[in-house]
């Protein structure tokens, strides 16, 4: 039971692309990414979240298919603003979009969407979807141009890139989270939603979760890497423990 006066604390939305980078690596059946989400969900796991790539890296076609046959809280699909993926979003429904920056040759999604430098092309994109009945979310650096950008070209929420806080030591983490809460505060005047994800882990998540304004996390490496050491329901587990005793 909730105390009196605590806020909720945000959901945990978990990422299983790695689960699929592990299978990819010898091009087998296993280990299976709509397995795994089914155990993050049973461990209390309130989302699921893929980011299908154009090179098709590590979640395939089918995965996402049989996610959105199988996963019963919420299915995000992280995309890039194309034709392509415009169309499968269409086509396969999930229950919320995330628009990201894809460069071929990252290892992974390196920074925050330049909303502020595509308003033209993304307001279009970002209509189609919403024409679709697709919320659609954009993944973003906690700056203001970026915020305001953001409710510019008609999103109605936002993830707020957490890799440069993950990142920084000393002194910066204080600067890094100040960014992160100046960013939730102005989303939320908004009328923004918020939610926050990259590089957060067991160690440097409390600070994010107790920002009032965030109702989500997106986390995915960090909890796959503890997964393979004991198993993916645990991980969950222990993630939310952290989650939730950061507004207590």
């Amino acid at each position: 039971m909730e105390r009196p006066g605590a806020r909720r604390p945000p959901r945990l939305a978990v990422n299983v692309d790695h689960i699929a980078t592990i299978r990819q690596a010898r091009g087998g059946r296993e280990p299976d990414p709509v397995t795994a989400a089914a155990l993050a969900e049973l461990a209390g796991a309130e989302g699921i979240i893929v980011h299908l790539r154009e090179d098709r890296r590590h979640i395939q076609d089918r995965d996402l298919r049989l996610l959105r046959e199988t996963v019963s809280t919420h299915l995000n699909l992280e995309m890039a603003a194309t034709e392509e993926m415009v169309r499968i979003a269409s086509a396969i429904r999930p229950d919320l979009v995330t628009l990201v920056p894809e460069r071929r040759q990252e290892r992974t999604t390196e920074g925050g969407l330049d909303v502020a430098g595509q308003r033209t092309r993304l307001t279009a994109v970002v209509s189609q979807l919403q024409r679709s009945d697709l919320p659609v979310s954009l993944f973003i650096a906690p700056e203001e141009e970026q915020v305001e950008a953001a409710k510019t070209v008609g999103a109605t929420l936002v993830e707020l890139h957490t890799g440069s806080y993950a990142e920084a030591r000393g002194e910066a983490v204080r600067e890094a989270l100040a960014s992160l809460i100046r960013a939730a505060r102005l989303a939320a005047g908004a009328g923004i939603r918020v939610s926050a994800g990259h590089g957060l882990n067991y160690v440097n998540v409390e600070p994010v979760a107790a920002i009032p304004e965030v109702e989500e996390l997106n986390i995915g490496h960090s909890i796959v890497a503890r997964a393979a050491l004991v198993g993916m329901e645990r991980a969950v587990r222990e993630m939310l423990t952290r989650i939730r005793g950061a507004r207590e």
